[in-house]
């Protein structure tokens, strides 16, 4: 488990002081996966940096496994940051060993011995699906493959918590799929606490059990996924989902319906218009499935003169918010987006 508590990091002093982060609050669980999202330079990496005291925060609390790392001595330190594997946007290979032997680097330098390193790497390799690779050196594996051998070496000394700084960024999506699938298998084999920043808000969707915006070194938003994407009041759920454009409709004006709990039926569209004994029109949708609980959400219209309250109250006890659509134009300019900040789903 991971845990942050008015987490602050600044550097210089005086008129040229700086906050890169600012009082966090976060809390990753065992087999949880929580996001970190944000534009560049909000902090991220140093968030990651400060987790293992790599980077010693300026203020606050950094608690891994039940351990107050910034109260531990040199040597417990080391001891406590061995049950923290970290995975780089760079797979951090190095370009004159092999598969094998990056990933045996760490039990090298602990001093395990010779014939329990090899049945570690072994187990290690083939955990990540690189048996066969493991005398490959890293110009010979793709992308995806070198960021898979950079997992197994973070696994390398049993971790309980993983950081992921990146990790996805640049892959192309078969090895972004790839490495998510490996990620969430880990999780739920190992119990692992895995604290995943990037800036990537379709893998968000595919990996990521909670998610946490960041900007400006502050966390604006957080909750879990699912949550976020039945709140129709929620930037960070409208980001991670957004609404398609949709076209001109004839007669009544166009409605936005987004799922707001687990129990909508999937002929809600047909159950709305007898309930209200009119057509339902569907102008868009964009409803899927996320972690096994369906999200999402649809533009509708219907005939002039529909009574507003009763159609609210009807899609409400369905399960759905209901209220009026933007125009296209002016949803891109809502306030409180983060869709020109962030990278939305496609």
């Amino acid at each position: 488990m991971i845990e942050l508590r008015q987490l602050t990091k600044t550097y210089g002093d005086g008129a040229h002081r700086t906050t890169v982060l600012d009082r966090l609050d976060l809390t990753v669980g065992d087999r949880e996966i929580a996001a970190v999202i944000g534009p560049s330079g909000a902090g991220k990496s140093t968030l990651a940096a400060c987790v293992n005291l790599l980077e010693p925060p300026t203020s606050g609390t950094v608690v891994v496994n039940g351990r107050e790392l910034s109260r531990l001595d040199q040597r417990s330190l080391r001891d406590a940051r061995r049950q923290i594997g970290t995975i780089f946007q760079s797979d951090g290979l190095l370009a004159r060993r092999t598969a094998a032997e990056n990933v045996e680097l760490p039990l090298r330098y602990l001093g395990v011995t010779r014939a329990d390193r090899r049945r570690r790497v072994a187990e290690l390799l083939d955990r990540v699906g690189l048996a066969a690779r493991s005398g490959y050196y890293p110009h010979q594996l793709s992308g995806g493959q070198r960021q898979r051998v950079g997992i197994a070496r973070a696994l390398a000394l049993r971790p309980r918590v993983l950081l992921s700084d990146e990790a996805t960024s640049g892959l192309d999506p078969e090895a972004t799929a790839s490495v998510v699938r490996l990620l969430k298998e880990l999780r739920d084999d190992l119990g692992l606490a895995i604290l995943f920043i990037t800036h990537e808000m379709e893998t968000v969707l595919e990996i990521a059990d909670s998610v946490a915006h960041l900007d400006a070194g502050r966390i604006v938003e957080q909750g879990a996924v699912v949550d976020l994407l039945r709140d129709p009041s929620s930037a960070l759920g409208r980001a991670l989902l957004p609404r398609r454009a949709h076209g001109a409709t004839r007669g009544g004006a166009p409605w936005s319906v987004s799922y707001a709990s687990a129990s909508v039926p999937a002929d809600w569209i047909a159950r709305a218009g007898a309930a209200l004994g009119v057509d339902v029109a569907l102008l868009g949708a964009s409803i899927g499935a996320v972690d096994g609980h369906v999200v999402g959400h649809a533009t509708i219209a219907l005939p002039p003169g529909t009574d507003a309250a009763r159609l609210v109250a009807v899609l409400g006890d369905l399960g759905l918010h209901a209220a009026p659509s933007a125009a296209p134009a002016d949803a891109a300019r809502e306030p409180g987006t983060i869709g020109r900040e962030l990278e939305p789903v496609a």
